[in-house]
């Protein structure tokens, strides 16, 4: 899984900087004109392409499948994300992992250990090769394919799943290309099957917190928020084993915003997307490539392949996105520089103001005047239920718990018949920046219009509420 072109839709010998050029000029006459969104930004922006498919209609309300008693799960993928969701699974009441799929045989037979140490059967594998999933959604008596592959396959999966009346689930991006997003949409509809992306930092204590006070009305109307996904990855990406050997193959043909969803997830909720507002259009910028090619001469000697690969992607881009209803966000991604760790997590509105990285509150009325305050001191009165209910449970469960409480809540809706969480026009949503990130900027940061993949029902949608555990 480390060939040099991780999308393998870019047609070979065309550089993709050229390649999503073409695009953008290809769609360059299909301009907004008297859009009915007051967000879309007018003429200037750009129609991003897509392929045209024979799409069903979305539901009237938010999908939600029949009620199953005992989840049975194929897990696709269990490297070190896949094996921790593995863990907690195993420790859910109402699911069983019954078949494992891995190109590594140890990794499956790992995963199978934990399975069955649980007291659960042991579960069948699958380890012919990249394409043996297959085998598996077609095999398998399966409720639920869950996978934290690399990322290209991520779509195949998910549709394999689909196809053979299985719901998807999928680590993050659930696609890094506006085809797959709208292949992920298009199978949903055709199969009424779900297709959730899972996004832990949805289910942050701080970020859970920020939700409930916004849902309580203590900022106000939200008008803008600022995310993203800042986090020294050099040593990963250059790493001979994991996700090195396969995440920093995208930095050498792509430039843009590659990872947005851990940001963009948490005030996407706050914001209402897809449930009240959506995403209209986006513009992005990146800067200069150093980081990389700098860390391999700092850590490789001369003559060394890894001194000699050449990078296409910024070391930071920033994509300001404008909604449907005019409202702004400012997403980021940095992870080729020396940095501490950070997501921001802002989110303002007319009366106050959540900001993370230390997390901190102002609420016009509340606050000392113009002083912020700890966020911690809200947790007695505005923890979410969630967090009341399984921080016991949660930990170890991976990132500080939210993994646990992800994986919890999607065994959940399905064995109580309720809409997911995330579902996959959410999926489409959040994933869309990578590519329409990568368009702008290779066109001088250029607008570039959303698809819509909701098709007009977000406006219907109810936002999502403050769930149960």
């Amino acid at each position: 899984m480390s060939d040099r072109s991780p999308d393998s839709r870019t047609p070979r010998g065309l550089d993709r900087r050229d390649f999503l050029k073409a695009g953008a000029l290809g769609v360059a006459a299909t301009t907004l004109h008297g859009c009915g969104d007051p967000g879309a930004g007018g003429s200037a922006v750009a129609a991003a392409p897509r392929v045209p498919r024979a799409l069903g209609s979305p539901p009237q309300d938010p999908f939600a499948a029949p009620p199953i008693e005992n989840v049975r799960i194929g897990y696709v993928g269990v490297g070190l994300q896949g094996t921790a969701h593995v863990r907690n699974l195993v420790r859910i009441d109402g699911c069983v992992i019954t078949a494992v799929c891995d190109i590594r045989e140890p990794h499956a037979m790992r995963a199978a250990d934990i399975v069955e140490q649980a007291g659960h059967p042991r579960p069948a594998l699958y380890t012919n090769g990249e394409t043996d999933f297959e085998r598996l959604c077609a095999e398998e008596d399966l409720d639920l394919v869950y996978t934290a592959t690399p990322w290209r396959w991520h779509v195949p999966v998910c549709v394999a799943a689909m196809e053979n009346g299985k719901h998807a689930a999928t680590e993050i991006p659930a696609s890094y290309t506006l085809e797959g997003c709208w292949e992920l949409v298009e199978t949903a509809e055709r199969t009424n099957r779900h297709c959730s992306m899972m996004e832990n930092v949805n289910y942050g204590r701080a970020e859970l917190l920020c939700l409930n006070l916004v849902r309580q009305g203590l900022f106000g109307e939200i008008l803008h928020a600022e995310c993203g996904y800042l986090h020294d990855l050099r040593g990963i990406k250059f790493e001979d084993a994991a996700e090195g050997l396969w995440r920093r193959n995208h930095s050498w043909t792509r430039n843009g915003n590659l990872y947005p969803m851990h940001g963009l997830g948490p005030v996407s909720n706050c914001m209402d997307i897809n449930r009240g507002d959506r995403f209209a259009h986006l513009v992005s910028m990146s800067s200069p490539s150093r980081g990389l090619q700098e860390y391999a001469i700092a850590n490789y000697p001369e003559g060394h392949p890894k001194r000699a690969e050449t990078f296409a992607l910024g070391d930071v881009n920033g994509s300001l996105i404008q909604t449907a209803l005019g409202k702004t966000i400012y997403v980021v991604h940095d992870t080729n520089l020396p940095r501490p760790y950070d997501r921001i997590n802002k989110v303002q509105g007319t009366r106050g103001i959540f900001q993370g990285y230390p997390d901190r509150v102002y609420i016009e009325g509340r606050s000392p005047g113009h002083r912020w305050e700890e966020a911690g001191t809200y947790y007695e009165e505005f923890e979410h239920p969630l967090w009341t209910a399984l921080h016991e449970a949660a930990i170890g469960g991976g990132h500080g718990g939210m993994d646990f409480m992800e994986d919890y809540r999607l065994i959940k809706c399905l064995r109580e018949g309720l809409p997911l969480d995330m579902n996959v026009y959410d999926a489409a949503a959040l994933s869309a920046v990578c590519e329409l990130s990568e368009i702008s900027v290779a066109n001088g940061s250029a607008p570039v219009e959303f698809p819509d993949f909701t098709r007009g029902k977000w406006r219907d949608w109810t936002p999502w509420p403050i769930v149960e555990a």
